[in-house]
């Protein structure tokens, strides 16, 4: 497209948009892992999400959903609840491509079990590329496919929902979940007094007919007009997990109530919701008392996702440094041709290429964990030591890679600024540095023999690499030590 020209200046040295692209046919690192994880034959099938997904159109997609947020509507014009949110159509769309994708559901069967094979690694791989153009619409996105994890511990429940979690529709319209042609799922743990620690949760539910009713709150829940959401409260046998849907059996608005939105540093395309329930109607999920052992099931998931959405940030950052460095001159040399900038770029491809290759073998193990006990333990063990080292990661990262543009990579027009804002979300979300390493301690206190298993065979993995071998030892015995959880946040870094 011709642009008018300037009348004192010519524009030049600057590099050209970056869009239009294949985000999979430039991810060599990705690429490798897909096939080194077992989904080598949907290598055709992710490059054509790269490029739908790296097209110019989808990226004004995500610029928009960040500039126009989403606005809460508590009251009609005659002073009755509507207890809507409202999102801008670039935001819906966004929903709509993942929806189509599967990203909501490609690693389920249709009756609720594992799809195996490779599902999940063909499935992050995509994942990671929506995360490169807008992560906030992800949110809804991976809490429904993780909450089919927690559904399962009530077997009719599942059954019920997943035809309709089972679709690659995306349905925005305000109705019953049982009328609608697809549906998303949220998840409302944290309340004003607990966050971490959900077990001081003062939400409470009571015995009904038809159910439960629940009377409490939560401070944060994010994508608030989601069909349906998985909650915690206490009931008669302790803290339990429900399924509250938007609407009760009767057609009628259930009693949930939003109190405003939260203004938040990223993850601005996403609403998140301070909630009341004023004895909302809710079903049980799993045993009462047993509700951290239902939903943990949904936030290993979670936690995986967030991982891989720090990954594809990381590599968006690289990916326009490079573009930047190729085309912009400095003293008559490319950036790309300066010795130290080639360190960096050099440092930053290594670090992008661990990433991908850290979190693309976690999600093996996700496909495999159901027949391979080793594969089980390495997935309950690396998914909070994977999401603590990635997540950590992606805001100092994608510092540098702003620094690597200059001024171009601080202003908003740009995407880096908005990526930067959103990274810290990742760390924070489902579970923050300490928690993650307080996991790993107890993961390999409960299943030491199993732990050491996997450690051995991350020794064996890394051979060759100076000093693993030294590393595997000092974390088994960082976390043997009587002090070992004050050692515990040095040992997950290792």
């Amino acid at each position: 497209m011709t642009r008018p020209a300037f009348a004192t200046h010519e524009v030049f040295n600057q590099s050209p948009p970056l869009e239009d692209v294949d985000l999979y046919a430039l991810d060599r690192p990705l690429q490798e892992a897909v096939a080194a994880f077992g989904g080598a034959a949907a290598q055709a099938e992710l490059s054509d999400f790269g490029r739908h997904w790296g097209s110019a159109a989808l990226a004004a997609r995500g610029r928009a959903a960040n500039e126009n947020t989403p606005k809460l509507r508590t009251f009609d014009a005659k002073g009755n609840r509507r207890d809507e949110v409202e999102f801008h159509p670039a935001y819906h769309e966004l929903m709509a491509h993942s929806a189509h994708a599967g990203l909501h559901n490609s690693t389920w069967t249709t009756d609720g079990k594992a799809a195996g094979g490779a599902a999940e690694v063909i499935r992050a791989a995509k994942f990671q590329m929506a995360a490169q153009v807008e992560t906030g619409h992800l949110c809804p996105i991976t809490m429904t496919r993780a909450s089919v994890a927690a559904l399962a511990s009530q077997p009719d429940l599942l059954a019920s929902t997943m035809p309709v979690i089972g679709t690659r529709s995306y349905d925005p319209s305000l109705a019953p979940w049982w009328e609608k042609r697809g549906m998303t799922l949220g998840m409302g743990m944290t309340e004003k007094q607990g966050g971490t620690d959900v077990r001081a949760s003062m939400t409470r539910a009571t015995r009904a007919a038809d159910g439960y009713r629940i009377t409490g709150h939560k401070w944060f829940m994010s994508a608030p007009m989601c069909d349906a959401f998985l909650v915690l409260a206490q009931a008669e046998q302790g803290l339990t997990c429900f399924f509250m849907p938007r609407f009760a059996p009767d057609g009628s608005v259930n009693a949930i109530q939003f109190q405003r939105l939260k203004d938040k540093l990223g993850n601005r395309s996403n609403a998140s919701a301070e909630v009341e329930f004023v004895g909302a109607y809710a079903i049980r999920v799993g045993e009462e008392g047993k509700g951290v052992r239902t939903i943990i099931q949904m936030v290993q998931l979670t936690r995986q996702d967030c991982a891989i959405a720090s990954a594809g940030l990381m590599r968006s950052g690289l990916a326009h440094a490079l573009h930047h460095a190729r085309h912009r001159s400095v003293f008559q040399k490319h950036l790309a041709d300066q010795p130290l900038m080639r360190a960096v770029l050099a440092d930053m491809a290594l670090h992008v290429e661990a990433s991908t290759a850290a979190v693309m073998r976690l999600c093996r193990a996700f496909d495999r964990m159901g027949d391979d006990p080793l594969e089980a333990a390495y997935m309950r063990l690396l998914t909070p030591a994977v999401k603590y080292w990635t997540c950590k990661s992606a805001p100092p990262f994608l510092f540098e890679a702003m620094e690597c543009l200059g001024g171009n990579g601080y202003v908003e027009e740009g995407i880096l600024a908005r990526h930067y804002r959103e990274a810290p979300v990742n760390a924070i979300w489902e579970g923050s540095g300490n928690v993650m390493c307080l996991d790993v301690l107890r993961a390999l206190s409960r299943e030491a023999e199993a732990a050491m298993a996997v450690l051995e065979v991350l020794g064996e993995a890394s051979h060759g690499l100076p000093g693993a071998r030294e590393t595997a030892t000092f974390i088994a015995k960082a976390f043997r030590r009587a002090d070992g959880e004050r050692m515990a946040r040095l040992a997950v870094e290792k």
